[in-house]
């Protein structure tokens, strides 16, 4: 039996391989990644390697043994079929009989475009027969916090989302659960809502921001189609950037706004603060 994580060199894959390290063997880490010298890193420490990839269903033969419980963690290529690509790993999984696939999905409550891979993607889980857990990840820390050059810039967080509140955590929180699910017990299943402890809105997310910098940073909404085109503008592929600002729509629907506290029960400590995530986005 091992635990086997795709997507394993990504941003929250890294952090789910990092948190395995700690609490099971390296050997017992399977990492499924595109390109293998990104992992020499990990390989080093003894994480076995799989190279592997979502575009191309072969390389997934006999990758997973009887036994084994697998992350799926969603893909990022928007234009290339996120669904298929999540079939080719489902097949695979259920080819081999896993003993759990857990699938990083998108709140329940969420309408916005970007979430339609992913409740086909369930749609998908749940009907192949595996054990299943769905990791509903709520919005990123990360998603702000990794992007502050031109909030910094123009003193001003611009944004499509009124009023609205979002229940954000960091990569490494998400990563902790799904780190309690892949080496937990009684998860076969279950769907769990993931959020932060403390919703907040973009009002108090500039206010952080000028209190941690010094600076004077003010909080400018505006409408989706200007959010829109300032991605646009920013270089961000069109598909893409109508993606992003739908999610703010979102937002201001209060559909990110997550309560559940199961994100902090499967964690077993409080979420990261969003000022805790601020801090170190400023260290750099």
């Amino acid at each position: 039996m091992s635990i086997v994580v795709t997507g394993a060199t990504g941003h929250l894959g890294r952090h789910v391989v990092e948190q395995l390290l700690e609490k099971v063997p390296a050997g017992e880490i399977t990492a499924v990644v595109r390109d293998e010298a990104k992992a020499a890193g990990l390989a080093a420490r003894g994480v076995r390697l799989a190279v592997a990839d979502y575009n191309a269903p072969e390389t997934f033969d006999g990758l997973f043994r009887a036994g084994d419980r697998v992350l799926l963690i969603s893909g990022n290529e928007f234009d290339k079929g996120r669904v298929r690509q999540h079939q080719v790993v489902i097949d695979a999984a259920g080819a081999a009989g896993v003993a759990l696939l857990a699938y990083t999905s998108a709140p329940g409550s969420l309408t916005a475009a970007l979430a339609d891979d992913h409740r086909a993607t369930e749609t998908a889980l749940l009907a192949s027969g595996l054990p299943y857990s769905l990791l509903r990840n709520g919005w990123y820390h990360e998603n702000y916090t990794e992007n502050l050059a031109p909030v910094l810039e123009h003193g001003a967080v611009v944004q499509a989302a009124g009023d609205g509140r979002v229940s954000s955590a960091s990569r490494a929180d998400y990563a902790a659960a799904a780190v309690a699910v892949l080496t937990g017990e009684g998860h076969e299943n279950t769907t769990y809502e993931l959020g932060g402890d403390e919703a907040w809105g973009f009002a108090e997310y500039a206010a952080e921001l000028s209190r941690q910098t010094g600076r004077e940073i003010g909080y400018t909404p505006v409408p989706v189609e200007t959010l829109e085109s300032i991605l646009v503008g920013a270089g961000l592929p069109g598909p893409l950037a109508a993606v992003l600002a739908g999610v703010d729509a979102s937002i201001e629907k209060g559909e990110l706004v997550v309560s559940t506290g199961d994100l902090a029960r499967l964690t077993g400590r409080p979420i990261t603060p969003l000022a805790e995530a601020v801090a170190a986005a400023l260290k750099g």
